[in-house]
C-alpha cells in the first residue's frame, strides 16, 4: 500500500491507495453495492449501516462500544452523511459528494471522494482521493480511515475472489 498527496488545505487533494488482490469488476462491485460499501467503508473497528437513496446512499458510521466513548460528529458515538453519486464509470471510476449530517460549520460543505481502479499485475490498484475535505477532519485521521478502509475493502474482495 502506498500513500501520497496528503494536503492540508480544504481545497488540497489527499489520495490513499492500495493494491488488492482481486479482479477489477469484483471490486468495482464492491464499491457500488450498497450492502458491500457498508461492510467495508467503515474504518477499523467501526460499523456502519446504510440506507440506499436514488442518487446514492444515506450511511451511519457507529463506533465501537468501550469505556472512553469516542464523540461522533453526528450523534453520541455515531457519523452520518449522504453520499451522492457525481459519476459511475464502470469499471473504473466513481465519484461521490459527501456531506456530513451535522450542523457544526467545521465538517459543512460537500467533499468530494473519487475512487480510480486500474487492473494491475496481482489484482487492482484502488486509489482513493478527496478533495473539499472540511477544515473539522484533520487529514492525518482522513488518510489513517482510508487506509483502515482499504483493509476492509482488500479482505472482502480477496475472499470472494
Amino acid at each position: 500500500m502506498s500513500e501520497a498527496g496528503l494536503g492540508t488545505g480544504q481545497d488540497d487533494a489527499q489520495c490513499v491507495t492500495r493494491v488488492v488482490a482481486a479482479p477489477l469488476e469484483a471490486v468495482y462491485r464492491a464499491v457500488v453495492t450498497p450492502s458491500m460499501v457498508a461492510q467495508w467503508q467503515a474504518p477499523g473497528e467501526m460499523t456502519a449501516t446504510i440506507e440506499p437513496l436514488p442518487d446514492g446512499y444515506r450511511m451511519t458510521l457507529r463506533y465501537p462500544d468501550s469505556d472512553d466513548p469516542a464523540p461522533g460528529k453526528s450523534g453520541e458515538q455515531e457519523d452520518r452523511y449522504r453520499a451522492r453519486y457525481l459519476a459511475l464509470d464502470p469499471p473504473h471510476r466513481v465519484v461521490q459528494a459527501i456531506a456530513f449530517e451535522i450542523d457544526d460549520p467545521a465538517f459543512a460543505g460537500d467533499m468530494t471522494m473519487t475512487i480510480v481502479l486500474a487492473a494491475v499485475d496481482g489484482g487492482t490498484e484502488v486509489a482513493i482521493s478527496y478533495r473539499n475535505v472540511p477544515p473539522g477532519i484533520r487529514p492525518e485521521d482522513n488518510a489513517l480511515g482510508t487506509r483502515l478502509s482499504l483493509e476492509k475493502l482488500a479482505a472482502l474482495v480477496e475472499r470472494g475472489s
